[in-house]
């Protein structure tokens, strides 16, 4: 008699079991990328054993060799760390204590990069169209780069003069100024945004990314224009997470492009990018007598300890201090 019993399910395999996990804690589609990859790198470094056969020696030999061998910048160490923590913890379910004594390389203080205004000037002056924009609206409002690049046309607000931005650094909101100097720019800028949204919804390819289940919850919302993204991709991509074909937003790597290549035109000697903009955003303010709280809130810092490092660009020369050879 033949067998009808129905096959086994194969388990899912572990980088897959890893995907599902990063995405039911509603990390990044980058933060999940880079975890999938640590991961991967830790078995095959170990000759393609399991991570349940391995323990703290063989993650400090891992951790070791980025150190050492590949020469990694301490992020890089500790974010390495962080996706192998995830995976024994939130994957494989075993509690490591020694994992929690590993020791994280230690991040060097480094002050920020910090332009002046003229050069500031000179930079945007040479950066046109759309990376124009977008570079005024880092120097004009202190957005992080993803933060810019993600803006969806809903949040922005003309009457009012406010950009809210969305998910940031620690999924949290906050609000900050919409520069008077790019209002009408902007504007116009969203009038062409609207008719490329027109054709797009004309060929059935309106719909774009909606966070977390609010693509269930509103199902007609992903192709409404409030949730359009402000500075759209030139064509449409297959988005990796569900394999729908959508318009996603600019890639971050064209802005930082057009600025390294604004920096070289302006003679600029410093190391700027497009964060840099930022910095120099909240050392502008400092300097102008804007209250440290209130730069700490418009940059979406956690702790004013963090915002305090743009202090350092008050002083004039070290710490204010007329050099003994001026004297």
């Amino acid at each position: 008699m033949p067998d009808t019993s129905t096959p086994p399910v194969p388990a899912p395999r572990l980088l897959d079991q890893l995907r599902d996990r990063i995405r039911v804690k509603h990390y990044s589609i980058r933060t999940e990328a880079q975890y999938v990859q640590w991961v991967r790198r830790f078995i095959l470094f170990h000759g393609k054993r399991h991570p349940r056969e391995l323990g703290a020696p063989e993650v400090e030999a891992f951790l070791t060799h980025l150190a050492v061998d590949g020469k990694v910048a301490a992020a890089t160490q500790n974010q390495a760390l962080s996706a192998l923590l995830f995976l024994y913890r939130e994957v494989l379910g075993i509690d490591l204590p020694w994992l929690d004594n590993v020791t994280r390389a230690k991040r060097p203080q480094r002050l920020p990069v910090v332009l002046t205004r003229d050069e500031v000037r000179a930079v945007l002056a040479r950066m046109e169209g759309t990376y124009g924009l977008l570079g005024r609206l880092l120097y004009g409002t202190g957005m992080r780069l993803m933060e810019v690049i993600r803006l969806r046309v809903k949040d922005v607000e003309f009457a009012r003069g406010e950009i809210t931005v969305r998910d940031g650094k620690g999924a949290k909101d906050r609000m900050t100024m919409l520069p008077e100097a790019v209002k009408a720019d902007l504007d116009a800028h969203l009038r062409k945004r609207r008719e490329l949204f027109e054709r797009d919804r004309a060929a059935g390819k309106a719909a774009v990314h909606l966070p977390d289940a609010l693509a269930r919850k509103y199902p007609n919302a992903a192709t409404e224009w409030g949730w359009q993204y402000v500075f759209p991709s030139g064509s449409h991509s297959i988005d990796p997470r569900c394999g729908e074909e959508r318009r996603h937003h600019l890639d971050e790597k064209l802005l930082q492009r057009a600025m390294k290549r604004a920096v070289v035109a302006a003679g600029v000697v410093k190391p700027a990018t497009p964060h840099t903009l930022r910095h120099s955003f909240a050392t502008h303010l400092l300097e102008r007598g804007q209250d440290i709280r209130t730069i700490q809130e418009l940059l979406g810092h956690k702790d004013v300890a963090t915002t305090m490092i743009y202090t350092h660009a008050l002083n004039k020369g070290g710490r204010g201090v007329v050099s003994p050879l001026d004297a």
